[in-house]
């Protein structure tokens, strides 16, 4: 990552903009941020996997594609389906075996035994019933195969380090559950897939927040940045506070512990 910079956010407070181009920022890059904090794990847990060359593969919500296109690598005689609802970040993504479907993993269905792997990192809180469509994603497993979730489990914002943390925090996490967001389903995972009857089912824990890496800071700052607005819209916090805390990530005097991403995953038994 390159050094940071100190530009000036929509509240007009200084704040690390790190690798990104100042008065270039998009969405994406929002995204592509989100990837470069989590894909090292993801990956290891990946790579601990008996992935075949051959193996068919699912992901469910790729984002801007950095997954699929390991996945595609990995299984390189085998196939990869990319499936989001929003596929405008993947226009460049290509792969000889990734194939790019746009639709919603609640209306998707595929015939039991399809797939020998299926990914998904931060999509299933936000469905309107996850274990529901656990159920059904579950039964595209081949005998044998191995499905890896990754979801966030939000830390209470009244435990937070400072005043204005808690605060935003806390207005962030009432707007998320206001669109629907479980924000304990990540807390669950484990004992979900072991309660669906996976097995050797194992997890990770990956803490995130400012402070935990330049990173971190970085991809909080630049959400600030294109959502706050709509926090002080809503009356959830004071365009001050906004402020106060984006300067707070550019001295580094932000550190703080704010979400856990919980990774789990099993088998399907083979008979």
């Amino acid at each position: 990552m390159t050094e940071a910079v100190a530009t000036a956010g929509p509240a007009g407070g200084a704040h690390s903009t790190g690798s990104l181009t100042p008065g270039q920022v998009s969405p994406l890059d929002q995204v592509k941020l989100f990837e470069s904090k989590y894909d090292p794990v993801s990956v290891q847990i990946l790579e601990g996997l008996p992935i075949e060359r051959t193996w068919r593969c699912l992901e469910l919500g790729p984002g801007a594609g950095s997954m699929a296109t390991w996945l595609a690598g990995r299984a390189g005689q085998g196939s990869v389906l990319a499936v989001d609802v929003d596929i405008s970040h993947l226009a460049d993504v290509r792969a000889p075996n990734l194939t790019i479907r746009q639709g919603d993993v609640a209306e998707q269905d595929f015939a039991d035994g399809s797939f020998d792997l299926i990914y998904a990192r931060a999509v299933f809180e936000h469905l309107d019933d996850p274990r529901r469509t656990l159920e059904r994603v579950l039964r595209w497993l081949a005998p044998g195969g191995w499905l890896v979730l990754e979801d966030f489990y939000y830390l209470p914002p009244e435990h937070a380090t400072t005043d204005v943390g808690r605060t935003l925090i806390a207005g962030y996490l009432k707007r998320m559950a206001g669109q629907g967001a479980d924000l304990w389903w990540g807390r669950r995972l484990p004992a979900t897939l072991a309660q669906a009857g996976l097995t050797s089912v194992a997890s990770r824990v990956t803490p995130a927040g400012p402070g935990q890496s330049d990173v971190d800071t970085e991809l909080i700052a630049l959400r600030l940045r294109q959502e706050g607005h709509a926090l002080v819209d809503s009356g959830l916090v004071t365009a001050e506070q906004l402020s106060g805390f984006l300067d707070s990530l550019a001295t580094g005097h932000a550190r703080d512990i704010t979400t856990l991403l919980v990774s789990a995953w099993g088998r399907r038994a083979t008979a």
